[in-house]
């Protein structure tokens, strides 16, 4: 981790107007000159952060308290409201299991299709093409659909993808390396560990607060939007489970 700031957000809020729209003419024609099925939902509100370059940030918060939406304003998939500020330095990825598969599609048209995603160029794509197949270990299965393939091949397949493309900056969605049997797993762990998490900014969500003891420097909190705790690792999953009475009271007695 070196001083370097690679992302950074001031004053950062993001609000969602979402229509209630009638069905009748009439509902149709009043949506246009008033805002009376307009439902406004506060998704970010006021967030204040910096991650370092190299930093493993985890963000942990309750199911709509923000995270993906921030994950998308940092990838710039999604604009924040007007007067919120945020830079970033390099080039963003996203990593989620699946994500772009075409199950219609063989697993030779899905690496380029998912490469094409990921920003790789079509020379890129074939040059790591062998190395992607071989590390899924779906060579016999490079034709057939995906749509064939159980959870656990489809996997394989989404995290060699993303093992293989290059970027500054990762934002993932729960633990990217916990995919396949047992074996598969420590492959791709020791994968994960060598290519992705050394010299790279990781941003990740995740809701397993072990994978988030094991692997981040510090944690972000949301709750409904807000940012209401930004540093140690330790201290932010306590207040977390405390506020919402989730830690593990389990007692054995003798």
């Amino acid at each position: 981790m070196t001083n370097e700031v690679c992302i950074e957000m001031r004053n950062l809020s993001k609000t969602f107007h979402i229509s209630e729209k009638g069905f009748s003419f009439k509902d149709k024609i009043l949506d246009l000159v008033s805002n009376r099925h307009k439902m406004t939902v506060k998704a970010l509100d006021n967030v204040n952060l910096q991650i370092h370059k190299g930093e493993f940030l985890g963000i942990i918060g309750r199911n709509g308290s923000g995270k993906s939406t921030l994950l998308k304003i940092i990838l710039g998939a999604v604009d924040p409201d007007r007067g919120s500020y945020i830079k970033t330095r390099g080039k963003i990825v996203r990593l989620a299991l699946g994500n772009g598969f075409d199950l219609n599609l063989s697993a030779r048209d899905n690496i380029y299709l998912n490469g094409a995603i990921f920003g790789l160029s079509f020379k890129e794509i074939g040059e790591k093409f062998h190395e992607i197949l071989h590390f899924a270990e779906l060579e016999r299965f490079v034709n057939t659909p995906v749509k064939f393939y159980s959870s656990g091949m489809r996997s394989r397949l989404s995290f060699a993808i993303a093992l293989h493309v290059d970027a500054d900056i990762y934002l993932i969605d729960e633990f990217f390396a916990d995919v396949g049997d047992e074996i598969f797993k420590e492959k791709s762990q020791k994968a994960f560990e060598n290519k992705i998490l050394k010299g790279k900014t990781i941003v990740h969500v995740s809701h397993s607060m072990d994978t988030i003891k094991d692997h981040c420097d510090k944690v972000l909190v949301l709750d409904k939007g807000k940012g209401t705790f930004f540093n140690d690792v330790f201290q932010a999953i306590e207040m977390y489970e405390s506020k919402f009475d989730l830690r593990d009271t389990t007692r054995i007695s003798s």
